[in-house]
C-alpha cells in the first residue's frame, strides 16, 4: 500500500502545475498517468507570455532541444472571405509549443512522484481517505485527466451526455524535405478561419519543421468531413502543395460558461480541463488549465490538511473571481437568430479593429487578463 497526502490523476499542465506550486510544502504529492511520458497530445500549442511568467519558465533553458516558436502575428477570416492580417512590433504575443515536450518539462521539474504507465481504475472512500485502484491511499484526489476524467466522472459527471461540448480534430507531424517545400505557412503568423455557420474555427500553424493542423467546432456532427473540406480549402487556396495523408486525432472539451461541473467533493477536487475551464470564443485551455491549478493549490495552502467538502469550497469562489460566472442560458448574442449573426461577423471579420482587438488580443491572447498573482490567499477573494 502506497500512502500519499494528494494523489493528482492526469499529467498534463494542469496537474503538474498544481504539483508544482505545492513542491515547497513537506507534503507527499504524486501523479499518476495511463500514458507515459513524453507523449503525444492533441493541441493547437501555442502559450501567451503570461503563462511562461506565471510558471516562472525561463525561455532559454525551454528552448534547449525544444520548439519554441515565436508568433508575432495573426490571420484572420471567415473561410472565403478576405484575411485581416494583424502584426505586433515588439516582444512575441504568443509561442508555439509541442505539447510532447512542454508537458513533460513541467512533469519533470513538478517536484512530484510521478506514477505513469498506470491507470485509474477504481475509486472508493475509505474512513477519512480515498483508496485508488486497491493500492494507493490518498487523503486528497486532484482531478486533472481532461475532459473524460475518470475523477469526474466519479463525483457526478455526465460525461458527453448532457454537456455542450466542442469537438476537434488535429494532426502535429513533423514535415519531410519536400513537404517543408510544399508549405507555404508562415511560423510567425498563424492563420485562423471561422466557419460560415459560426460553430467553429480551423487554423494552420507551423512550428519550425513542425505542422499542425486542426479545426473544432460546437458539435461532433459530421465532423470528418468539415476537417477534410478544410484540408482541401488549404490546399486549393496555395497554403499546401500536398495532400495530409496521416489520421487527424480526436478531442473534446468544455467551454467554461457553459460548464456545470461540480469541481469540489469531499477530499476532490477537478483542474482544468476535468473542470471545463477552455476559454469560451477560442476554446484556448492551457492558461486557465495552470490558473486553476494555482488557484486550487492556494486553497490546498490555507486548508492546511483539512480537505473536507466545506474547506475546499473557496476553490469555486476563486474560480468564479478569476473566470467569471457560469451561464448555463445562452448569451444574448447565442440567442440572436443565425441569420443576423452571420451578417454582422461576416462584416466585423473584415475590420482591422474587430480581429484585433477583439478576435485576438481579447479572445485568443487573453491580453486584458494579467498574469495570475500567485499564492495570494484566497480568504480575501484574491
Amino acid at each position: 500500500m502506497t500512502q500519499v497526502d494528494i494523489l493528482i490523476v492526469g499529467g498534463g499542465p494542469a496537474g503538474s502545475s498544481f504539483a508544482w506550486a505545492l513542491r515547497d510544502t513537506s507534503l507527499r504529492i504524486a501523479v499518476m498517468d495511463k500514458r507515459e511520458f513524453p507523449r503525444d497530445k492533441v493541441c493547437a500549442g501555442w502559450v501567451t507570455p503570461a503563462v511562461m511568467e506565471t510558471l516562472q519558465i525561463d525561455l532559454d533553458d525551454y528552448r534547449q532541444g525544444r520548439t519554441l516558436q515565436p508568433i508575432s502575428g495573426f490571420r484572420v477570416s471567415q473561410l472565403g472571405q478576405k484575411q485581416v492580417e494583424t502584426h505586433y512590433q515588439d516582444e512575441p504575443v504568443s509561442y508555439g509549443i509541442r505539447r510532447r515536450e512542454f508537458d513533460e518539462y513541467l512533469l519533470r521539474r513538478s517536484g512530484a512522484e510521478l506514477m505513469l504507465g498506470r491507470a485509474f481504475k477504481t475509486m472508493e472512500r475509505d474512513g477519512d481517505s480515498w483508496l485508488i485502484n486497491g493500492e494507493i491511499r490518498a487523503s486528497l484526489v486532484i482531478g486533472a485527466g481532461g475532459h473524460f476524467c475518470p475523477v469526474a466522472r466519479r463525483i457526478g459527471a455526465k460525461l458527453g451526455s448532457s454537456e455542450q461540448v466542442v469537438a476537434a480534430q488535429e494532426i502535429e507531424f513533423e514535415m519531410s524535405e519536400e513537404q517543408k517545400a510544399g508549405c507555404h505557412a508562415e511560423p510567425e503568423v498563424p492563420e485562423l478561419f471561422f466557419t460560415p455557420d459560426l460553430k467553429g474555427y480551423g487554423w494552420i500553424f507551423r512550428k519550425g519543421d513542425y505542422l499542425n493542423v486542426g479545426l473544432g467546432r460546437e458539435e461532433n456532427h459530421r465532423l470528418s468531413e468539415h476537417v477534410r473540406a478544410f484540408c482541401d480549402f488549404l490546399r486549393e487556396s496555395g497554403r499546401l502543395d500536398f495532400d495530409i495523408t496521416d489520421k487527424f486525432q480526436g478531442h473534446a472539451y468544455l467551454l467554461y460558461p457553459h460548464a456545470l461541473r461540480q469541481v469540489v467533493d469531499e477530499g476532490v477536487l477537478l483542474i482544468g480541463d476535468a473542470a471545463g475551464l477552455a476559454y469560451p470564443q477560442s476554446g484556448e485551455g492551457i492558461r486557465p488549465a495552470i490558473e486553476s491549478a494555482l488557484l486550487a493549490a492556494q486553497v490546498i495552502r490555507e486548508a492546511a490538511g483539512d480537505y473536507s467538502q466545506e474547506k475546499l469550497q473557496p476553490y469555486q469562489q476563486v474560480l468564479e473571481e478569476r473566470f467569471g460566472q457560469r451561464q448555463p442560458a445562452p448569451s444574448l448574442l447565442e440567442r440572436l437568430p443565425l441569420g443576423i449573426k452571420q451578417v454582422l461577423a461576416s462584416r466585423l471579420m473584415q475590420t482591422h479593429w474587430f480581429t484585433r482587438k477583439v478576435v485576438i488580443d481579447r479572445w485568443f491572447l487573453q491580453s486584458h487578463q494579467p498574469p495570475l498573482q500567485q499564492f495570494t490567499s484566497v480568504s480575501h477573494g484574491s
